[in-house]
C-alpha cells in the first residue's frame, strides 16, 4: 500500500514533541512491514524511510489545507495527523492527538487514541500509540530517584507529584520545561531529550503521573514502561487502559498516590518491558492503522 502520512510540525524532534515521534515510529513501522510511505511535513523535516515532501510551517497549520496537488502518482490514502478538509481524490483519516471540548462533534474518519479518547466524542474508532523499542534502555536495577517528565502545567499533575513524594519521603527528579519553585529532595533538571531521557526513564524507580484532565493516551507511560519503570498515576483518560494493576498503581488523591508509592518497588521491571512488547509497539499500532486504512478504502 502508499500511504501519505501529513504531519504539521517538523521531525524528528530531539526533546518535547510526542505526536512527531509516533509519526517517525509509525512511518518506520509501516516500511518494515513493505509499504511505501510518503511524509507531508514542515520544511527542514527529514525521514530516511520515507520519500518527504515539504512545505512552509504557515501553509501547514492552514486551516483549509488542501494537499492534491502533492499527493504523488499512486498514493491510495491519506493519514493526517491534524484535522484537515476531507477534499481529497483519494481516502484521508486523521488522528485526534489532543482534546477538544466536551460536545465537540467531530468528523466520522476521526480515529482517535485510547477507547477512553474515543467514547468522549462518541466514537469507538481508535488506535492506541506505539514505540519502537529499541530507542529505550531496560533496567531492573533501579536508582534512587522517582520522575516526572513532562509539561509543567497544571492538568499534567506535577504538584500533586511534588507534594506526593515530598508526603512519601522519595526523591524526585523534575524533567520539565521550566523551573518552578521547589523545596528539598526536588531535583529539577528541565526539558530533556535523548540519551539524558533515556537514562533518566531506566533509572527510575517509578514515573509520577497524577494527570489531573483525561489523557487521551500519555507517551510518557509506555516510554517508562519500556524502561522497566512502574506508574504512579490517577484514572484520568487513558491511564486505567495502559497502567494494569501489574505495572503501576493508580489514585485518586495526593494520598491514595502516597500509599500507593509503597507498592512500586515491589514492581517486577520485567512485568512493564512484557506489557509495551505486548500491546503498544510501533508495529502492533502499525497494524491496527492498516486495519483503519482497509476500512477507509472499504476493503
Amino acid at each position: 500500500m502508499h500511504i501519505v502520512q501529513l504531519v504539521n510540525e517538523r521531525v524528528p524532534v530531539s526533546k518535547y514533541g510526542g505526536t512527531e515521534r509516533v509519526v517517525v515510529w509509525l512511518t518506520r513501522a509501516l516500511v518494515e512491514m513493505g509499504h511505501r510511505v510518503t511524509l507531508i511535513a514542515p520544511e527542514g523535516s527529514t525521514l530516511p524511510e520515507a520519500t518527504v515532501v515539504t512545505l512552509p510551517h504557515a501553509e501547514l497549520q492552514r486551516p483549509d489545507l488542501d494537499i492534491s496537488r502533492l499527493l504523488p502518482a499512486g498514493a491510495e490514502i491519506v493519514h493526517a495527523h491534524r484535522q484537515m478538509p476531507d477534499t481529497l481524490p483519494v481516502p484521508l483519516v486523521w488522528t485526534l492527538h489532543g482534546n477538544y471540548p466536551p460536545g465537540t462533534v467531530l468528523p466520522a474518519n476521526t480515529i482517535y487514541l485510547s477507547a477512553n479518547h474515543a467514547q468522549r466524542f462518541g466514537s469507538t474508532r481508535f488506535v492506541y500509540n506505539g514505540l519502537d523499542l529499541s530507542e529505550y534502555r531496560f533496567r531492573s536495577q533501579k536508582g534512587d530517584y522517582d520522575l516526572f517528565l513532562g509539561r509543567l502545567h497544571s492538568v499534567k499533575g506535577y504538584k500533586w507529584a511534588i507534594a506526593g513524594a515530598r508526603k512519601a519521603g522519595r526523591r524526585l527528579v523534575l524533567a520539565g520545561g521550566w523551573r518552578p519553585s521547589i523545596r528539598r529532595g526536588i531535583s529539577f533538571v528541565g526539558r530533556v531529550g535523548g540519551e539524558r531521557k533515556v537514562d533518566l526513564l531506566a533509572g527510575a524507580k517509578c514515573l509520577w503521573m497524577p494527570a489531573l484532565w483525561d489523557e487521551p493516551f500519555g507517551l510518557t507511560l509506555i516510554e517508562a514502561l519500556a524502561s522497566g519503570t512502574p506508574v504512579l498515576g490517577t484514572r484520568r483518560g487513558s491511564l486505567p487502559e495502559i497502567v494494569s494493576a501489574d505495572v503501576g498503581v493508580l489514585g485518586d488523591s495526593v494520598e491514595e498516590l502516597v500509599a500507593g508509592a509503597e507498592a512500586m518497588d515491589g514492581i517486577a521491571a520485567e512485568a512493564c518491558r512484557d506489557r509495551v512488547e505486548r500491546n503498544f509497539t510501533h508495529r502492533i499500532m502499525a497494524a491496527s492503522y492498516l486495519r483503519e486504512y482497509a476500512l477507509a478504502l472499504g476493503r
